[in-house]
């Protein structure tokens, strides 16, 4: 088997560890990603991967663990904030982050486009955790929200998998390829979030009764 200098120690470690304590890892990091952003549930993906390649591991429960976690995470966290509703928008910080006109236009936003929005943002970092939270609150149908995040989940995650089966055996270049892809994707979501911060700082300046009278009002 060749040494991989960069990441050789972490899989020297992890294919250490029962198969089971593996698998535990792959879903626990997956499911993290959709309460702290930072943590790339698309590593634990690829790793698995290359533990899957390497025989310690089988593909397809790597698979499932990672997708259902990363899904049932996304939900969870949907869940929480469907309970919390508009209610968590009309006093303090939240009023403050969206008054009730731009909550109203948001709710409209998610009625008309939230299935591809939410399927879309599965793919970009930071996004797929605040589209789906925002769903939540806007108080989109669980069945909707459900549908694109877990269609997005399982196909962005059989790609990772796809790729760390395929260059397992050039992981450091696999990695490095990895952190190029979500350097990118990164930047796309950061284009969104600077439009959205956009729309919010326009969208403040009025009272929101042009929008709330017609038809024409979007996010």
């Amino acid at each position: 088997m060749p040494e991989v200098p960069g990441v050789q120690p972490l899989l020297d470690f992890l294919l250490a560890l029962p198969a089971l304590t593996a698998y535990a890892l792959i879903t626990a990091g997956s499911a993290l990603e959709n309460i702290f952003p930072p943590v790339p549930s698309d590593t634990f993906v690829v790793l698995g991967a290359v533990l899957a390649d390497r025989g310690s591991l089988q593909p397809l429960p790597v698979l499932l663990c990672a997708w259902i976690a990363n899904s049932g995470g996304a939900m969870v966290v949907f869940g929480l904030a469907r309970r919390r509703g508009r209610g968590a928008f009309e006093t303090g910080w939240g009023r403050r982050l969206l008054r009730p006109h731009q909550f109203r236009r948001l709710a409209r936003f998610y009625e008309r486009h939230g299935l591809w929005a939410i399927f879309f943002a599965r793919c970009l970092p930071v996004l797929r955790v605040v589209v789906p939270t925002f769903a939540g609150f806007t108080g989109l149908g669980a069945v909707r929200a459900m549908a694109p995040v877990v269609a997005a989940s399982l196909l962005w995650n059989g790609l990772m998998l796809a790729g760390g089966l395929f260059a397992s055996r050039n992981v450091d270049r696999l990695m490095e390829l990895l952190g190029q892809v979500n350097a990118w994707l990164l930047l796309v979501a950061a284009i969104l979030i600077g439009a959205i911060v956009g729309w919010w700082i326009r969208s403040r300046r009025d009272d929101g009764s042009s929008a709330d009278g017609g038809s024409r009002a979007s996010p």
